[in-house]
């Protein structure tokens, strides 16, 4: 008899208890597949890892000092200086490599700030609606009617160029687009069933923005943030180009900037940092792309 309800009690227990989650290989096998339906979107992250790393490594991959004399002007490829040197005798690749963390700290900081207050004003305005709804959304429309790159010059010339500027500025270029779409996905989710028993059991408006809606958009949010990253990025090479960048910094607009203000033109010292512009913003922008794929029901039942 204490065998059998031994038995008994042990076969209840494992009906409660929760099933086993999939292991490391299974997860492994599956991110696997996602990285081959995903081709270009793989490409796209190993490009953003590869920056990622060059930009926290920086100090032991530059083989000099970005800022200091490396050689003779304007010198070619070679094998102590395998992207040459620039006008001042600096090698060109401590400079990119160094540059890296100037656009990846700057945009990454931006975005996040930018986006998350642009996802708190998305669902905001979305759910509730009237007067505040109209507000926010007379004023997204107002800052994406504005030029973008004019409303950057303007805030970068009168606060006067600095990290917590170029930050600042690139924020409020993030927020509007964040926002509308947000904004859009909070319409279409707050009459659901879930949103509405919420409601009926007296879940108050805080709770159910964060605790039943938020969860719901957040990732249309992030999605929209990385596709932002790569643009982010251009908007910040565009500053330092224009010699509105933050002062003291290597950065790869500065270089592409400066490479043109001799004759005759160091190619190398304008290829190069403008390589690595163009090939952050193509990781961000596939990679995007393919977050939006993966997390979009509509793409994911067409495979």
């Amino acid at each position: 008899m204490a065998e059998e309800i031994a038995v008994r009690s042990g076969a209840f227990l494992g009906d409660r208890s929760r099933p086993a989650g999939p292991g490391f290989g299974a997860r492994l096998r599956k991110i696997g597949t996602v990285a081959r339906q995903n081709p270009l979107g793989t490409l796209g992250f190993i490009i953003i890892v590869v920056f990622v790393i060059v930009a926290a490594l920086a100090p032991w991959i530059a083989p000099y000092d970005p800022k200091a004399f490396a050689g003779q002007r304007d010198e070619g490829i070679s094998a102590s200086h395998i992207f040459g040197t620039e006008r001042l005798g600096r090698d060109i690749f401590s400079r990119v490599v160094y540059g890296s963390r100037i656009s990846l700290s700057v945009a990454v900081i931006s975005v996040l700030i930018g986006g998350s207050i642009g996802i708190c004003f998305g669902i905001i305005s979305g759910y509730m609606g009237g007067i505040i709804d109209s507000t926010i959304q007379r004023t997204v429309d107002a800052a994406i009617a504005f030029p973008a790159l004019l409303l950057l010059l303007i805030i970068t010339q009168a606060l006067g160029p600095s990290f917590k500027t170029i930050v600042f500025a690139l924020m409020l270029a993030v927020i509007p687009g964040v926002t509308r779409v947000v904004r859009g996905a909070v319409l279409s989710e707050k009459n659901n069933q879930y949103v509405e028993a919420a409601r009926a059991t007296g879940a108050w408006a805080p709770r159910v923005l964060f605790r039943h809606i938020l969860p719901n958009v957040v990732a249309l949010g992030i999605i929209v943030m990385t596709t932002l990253l790569g643009t982010i990025i251009l908007a910040e090479a565009a500053l330092s180009f224009l010699g509105l960048g933050i002062p003291g910094a290597t950065s790869w607009g500065q270089d592409v900037s400066k490479s043109r203000e001799f004759l005759p033109y160091n190619v190398n010292a304008a290829v190069f940092p403008g390589g690595a512009i163009t090939l952050t913003v193509l990781g961000f922008n596939l990679l995007g792309d393919a977050i939006r794929d993966i997390f979009d029901p509509r793409l994911r039942g067409s495979r």
